[in-house]
């Protein structure tokens, strides 16, 4: 075909979204108007989004997985491509995320975005901004993450969520004492929930801790497991069970050695109260 772009799909998450669209449209004979037609857009918008230069929005996402039957396979690659900021991987992450049934998370010197108020993800995002890490518009983009994550958990049933916070993610100041206080009063509810686990791993524990780096495993709905960690500049989603398995196994040694929640409440307590 004459002045066809070729589309390199590592190059970016548009790219990659652009290649699939391309790739199902062609496998149909179908040309980009009549695929147009079909999603209710242009074939120029057509064009635009298979070549990467217009970002597909989350309705044109969810128009395609329509027309080709692709369950979410669109939405989640959409997905991708706003959020920009976030590392490779971590979207596709967060779309197993919002189906699993149980979440086990264990994480060191923050609170995790699961359990974090907006003020006190507000406050990570501008120290990031701060050393010119990401601009303003991503770091309004990572805190809105945080809450859809949420609330995409706020649903029926509720997913069962283990958190095992390193001692330091609630002794680690972040901004001023209000948002610390707001925090803590959000992991105090978090543990008084019926779906919920909360366990602090104090720094006592010493060389006890299997795990140097935060670790989330996942069960989905038919009790398949994935577990997702984080390098400094990438995350990788791992979905074997032969590999997910010691993480699992070494994820039940952690809570055995952590403070129970009882304690783990208490000691949250005395430092909501000022108390060392």
């Amino acid at each position: 075909m004459v002045n066809r772009k070729e589309l390199d799909p590592d190059k970016s998450p548009s790219a990659r979204f652009g290649q699939l669209l391309r790739t199902l449209r062609d496998a149909r004979g179908w040309t980009q108007d009549e695929l147009a037609e079909r999603m209710g857009c242009s074939g120029t918008h057509i064009s635009a989004v298979e070549t990467g230069r217009r970002p597909p929005t989350l309705h044109f996402a969810r128009s395609a997985d329509r027309v080709f039957g692709t369950g979410e396979r669109f939405e989640r690659l959409s997905r991708a491509v706003r959020y920009t900021a976030l590392l490779e991987g971590f979207p596709e992450y967060v779309a197993h995320e919002a189906r699993a049934a149980e979440i086990r998370l264990y994480e060191v010197g923050v609170v995790p975005g699961l359990l974090q108020t907006p003020e006190y993800a507000a406050t990570l995002e501008a120290d990031a901004v701060r050393r010119e890490a990401i601009t303003p518009e991503q770091a309004d983009e990572r805190v809105e993450l945080v809450v859809r994550r949420q609330a995409a958990l706020a649903r029926i049933p509720s997913p069962l969520i283990f958190a095992v916070l390193d001692e330091s993610c609630i002794r680690r100041p972040m901004g001023d004492p209000a948002i610390m206080e707001a925090q803590l009063d959000r992991l105090l509810a978090f543990a008084e929930r019926p779906n919920t686990v909360l366990q602090v791993a104090p720094f006592s524990m010493g060389a006890r801790r299997p795990f140097s780096l935060p670790i989330t495993v996942l069960t989905m709905p038919d009790r398949s497991l994935m577990s997702y960690a984080e390098s400094s500049h990438r995350g990788h989603l791992e979905r074997e069970s032969t590999a997910v398995l010691p993480m699992l196994m070494a994820y039940h040694q952690l809570q055995a050695e952590a403070l129970s929640q009882a304690a783990s409440v208490a000691m949250i307590e005395q430092l909501r109260k000022g108390t060392p």
